[in-house]
């Protein structure tokens, strides 16, 4: 993070008036902020802490902590507000989390462990939040500048290991390839927990001395992991006069439908999920500067991306300048250049330190002449939700399974807001069901519609593998187009 840091000083030093953070209670130009970032390290260090978690919604101080701990040489630990009890119990205990900053502590109350042993106060740029100490909590001992979790494709997420070094080296690739000048006034519109958004949307604008918008998630329409008020979200767009957002594709179609004029916009880039052709193209003739790239979390967030003058319409773009990807002969992409140092308590998959070491990354795809990456499709069954959530059906069929009411399930949501279950009944109340297995999910996997099967899932029909697994292609060629159809016209939890 020492390039980030750097970058922050210069323009403190140069230009310390100029507008850094602006949030809704406060603004801090750069030279505020490099103060509260000296001082938060400084207040860090003296509490002998070596991993921290964050718990707070988008503003100026989630950055200020944020950037405190890098240049106090802290691990930060982003804790996402969309996880369930048992994720944020699970990350806690798997990161070594000493402390919490969060301005939501209540989030804390009901979890079995670990336990909290202090509860205080820090001012973060002048701002009170509460910190959470917790006991026995044994940090980890390899270093990395930020463990980012996973949004559950299993009920337990895995902690992605990110050095300083991968960190950076994207956000340099994005300044590079984007300019600074559409960065100039970038406004949040996901939380700060995502690593896309605390990369692209905050070290970003800082390496390029421009200005980063952060309001509550509220303040911007999300309503938790799968709601959006799309009226509150273009009007903050507006407002902030943002010439650059991050979207999730949900986001997208919102701007769409409400045929958005934002003249100030210079570059919305969009992904996390697959985006339709058809929706790129009418965001187009809207006059939205649209482009689509293509990341993940264990190669430091973004691989690929389409920028103006450089833009192939279906693909997600070419690689950043640290990135290299090739194609192997299953049609698996592997990628090359800064990549993560592994997951947390798993040592064999460390990748970060080896100049020609490669991630599998389970998508399927194909690249043209000129590089532009084509994605077709993912390796195995996870899909991804229209929010960006990775999902894999099998931990949702699981709790659904348990339900006596329910014999057998196929879930689906790949790139929709919310998910569907093909349900083979064994009892009479299935909403009430999938009501209850709902309580154990987060609300980015829970099941808000189903259809009733025609009959059971076998190896006779042909939906059903020797093994007892669902053939989910064969379920899908039976159920797709009333699946398709069912979030067109019906209401949650509604048997069609």
């Amino acid at each position: 993070m020492k390039r980030i840091l750097a970058a922050l000083f210069e323009q403190a030093a140069c230009c310390g008036e100029r507008v850094a953070l602006a949030g809704p209670a406060q603004n801090l130009c750069y030279a505020a902020l490099a103060s509260a970032v000296e001082a938060g390290a400084g207040e860090f260090r003296g509490r002998g802490w070596n991993v921290i978690g964050l718990l707070l919604d988008n503003s100026p101080a989630w950055v200020v902590a944020d950037l405190a701990a890098a240049h106090a040489g802290i691990t930060v630990v982003p804790l996402p507000a969309f996880f369930s009890d048992q994720q944020l119990q699970h990350t806690l205990i798997d990161a070594g989390v000493q402390a919490v900053i969060t301005d939501r502590p209540q989030r804390f109350d009901s979890l079995a462990a670990p336990c909290v042993v202090q509860r205080g106060t820090v001012a973060i740029a002048d701002t009170s939040l509460a910190v959470l100490g917790f006991e026995a909590n044994t940090a980890s001992a390899r270093p990395q500048a930020k463990i980012t979790y996973t949004s559950g494709t299993t009920g337990t997420p895995k902690g992605v290991c990110l050095s300083g070094a991968a960190i950076e080296a994207v956000a340099i690739g994005l300044l590079e390839r984007v300019g600074p000048d559409a960065a100039a006034r970038h406004l949040s519109l996901l939380p700060l927990a995502t690593l896309l958004e605390n990369i692209g949307g905050v070290y970003l604008p800082l390496l390029a001395g421009g200005a980063c918008t952060l309001l509550p998630g509220e303040a911007v329409g999300l309503r938790g992991a799968a709601g959006l008020d799309a009226m509150r979200m273009i009007a903050a767009l507006k407002d902030s006069r943002a010439s650059s957002a991050i979207l999730i594709p949900q986001m997208l179609q919102a701007l769409v439908e409400h045929a958005a004029v934002l003249p100030e916009a210079r570059f919305l880039a969009v992904g996390g999920a697959p985006v339709s052709h058809q929706l790129l193209q009418r965001a187009g003739e809207l006059g939205l500067p649209v482009y689509e790239g293509y990341g993940l979390s264990e190669c430091a967030s973004v691989v690929t991306l389409n920028v103006p003058g450089a833009h192939r319409p279906g693909s997600v773009g070419r690689p950043l300048s640290h990135a290299h990807v090739r194609i192997a002969a299953d049609g698996e992409l592997h990628v090359r250049g800064s990549l993560f140092g592994g997951y947390l308590h798993d040592t064999g998959t460390g990748t970060d330190t080896g100049h020609d070491a490669e991630f599998a990354t389970g998508d399927l795809g194909r690249q043209d002449a000129d590089g532009y990456l084509y994605l077709t499709g993912r390796k195995k069954n996870m899909f991804v939700t229209a929010y960006g959530r990775n999902v894999a059906p099998e931990w949702v069929e699981r709790e659904l399974t348990l339900q006596p009411a329910i014999a057998q399930v196929a879930v689906y949501g790949e790139g929709r807001p919310w998910n569907v279950a093909v349900v083979v009944p064994r009892g009479d109340d299935i909403g009430a069901a999938i009501a209850s297995a709902n309580r154990l999910l987060p609300d980015y996997a829970q099941i808000r519609a189903w259809i009733a099967a025609d009959e059971p899932f076998s190896v006779a029909n042909g939906q059903l593998t020797g093994t007892g697994r669902p053939r989910r292609e064969a379920i899908w060629r039976v159920y797709g187009e009333r699946i398709n159809r069912m979030y067109f016209t019906t209401t949650e939890l509604e048997v069609i």
